[in-house]
């Protein structure tokens, strides 16, 4: 286990509206405000976009993603993270559930989502942290690493 011991700086709330596109319009904005590390959740509803929802194989390393489809307007409610990755750019790391009728889909948002009409977005800022996100070799992922 790796700790570190932060506070909570600026919080921004944001309308995300029709169309916005995530993970890049939160990138970018944290990216203008000079936002490095945060905490976020996001309430709303998504249009379309891909999501990863596991591994091809728990065993394989470094792990093939499955990947699947939003079609249609989903009720969602997501929650994650904003590290720097090495290169110093925001990365947004969001897991999400999506329902739609009977069906609910839960998954990263790496891969891209869209908002359908409005999608409301907290971010808490995180700051006295010195993490940043680094490739692991192993399993290609951007494993959360003190500087």
């Amino acid at each position: 286990m790796q700790i570190a011991e932060g506070r909570i700086g600026r919080v921004f709330v944001l309308r995300l509206e029709d169309g916005d596109r995530l993970p890049d319009c939160i990138e970018a904005f944290a990216a203008a405000r000079g936002v490095a590390q945060g905490f976020c959740a996001l309430v709303g509803g998504v249009g379309s976009g891909r999501i990863v929802v596991g591994p091809q194989d728990t065993d394989s390393m470094p792990p093939v993603p499955v990947l699947t489809e939003l079609l249609g307007a989903h009720e969602t409610a997501a929650v994650g993270t904003l590290f720097p990755d090495e290169a110093g750019q925001p990365r947004l790391h969001m897991h999400a559930s999506f329902g739609r009728g009977d069906t609910v889909k839960t998954g990263c948002i790496r891969p891209g989502i869209d908002i359908w009409t409005i999608g409301e977005f907290v971010l808490m800022e995180l700051t006295g942290l010195e993490l940043v996100r680094k490739r692991d070799a192993a399993t290609g992922f951007e494993l959360l690493s003190t500087k």
